[in-house]
């Protein structure tokens, strides 16, 4: 089977909605970070080292709350679509996606998946490897 039968046979679904998840993972973990960043500066002026500082409306404090604001709506609406993929993808039929789900979005080892699957783990072993080398082909080939 070559890689446009492969597409067509929708494989391709896998690498888009792993690449996706991955991706909007990556963002609600880098946001919570800067979130994190931004409230423990804000608590500086408010409660540190700065709490003496006289502050006004257009103070790096002000710009902070906002800032802060912001970051809690932009993880929000990420955990929102996050969870909407996440659900979109517990409708997929087949034994490929649910390999993926259990592995990549719920944490799961190869040994937990088989049982879950109730398949051999020679067989979800195999799976998973023709999984990722067909995901690291796509993508290294620019292929979507």
């Amino acid at each position: 089977m070559d890689i446009n039968q492969l597409l067509k046979a929708g494989e391709y679904v896998l690498y888009e909605w792993l690449k996706d998840y991955q991706q909007l993972k990556q963002g609600i973990d880098y946001l919570e970070y800067k979130l994190d960043r931004e409230e423990t500066e804000l608590k500086r002026w408010v409660e540190g080292d700065l709490a003496g500082v006289k502050l006004t409306d257009k103070s790096i404090v002000a710009k902070l709350e906002v800032g802060i604001q912001q970051l809690k709506k932009d993880i929000d609406l990420k955990k929102q679509q996050l969870k909407k993929l996440i659900d979109l993808v517990d409708t997929f039929k087949g034994v490929e996606h649910k390999i993926l789900r259990l592995k990549y979005v719920d944490g799961l080892t190869l040994e937990k998946i088989a049982d879950e699957l109730n398949y051999s783990y020679s067989h979800i072993k195999k799976k998973h490897a023709e999984l990722v080398k067909l995901i690291k082909f796509i993508d290294e080939q620019g292929i979507i």
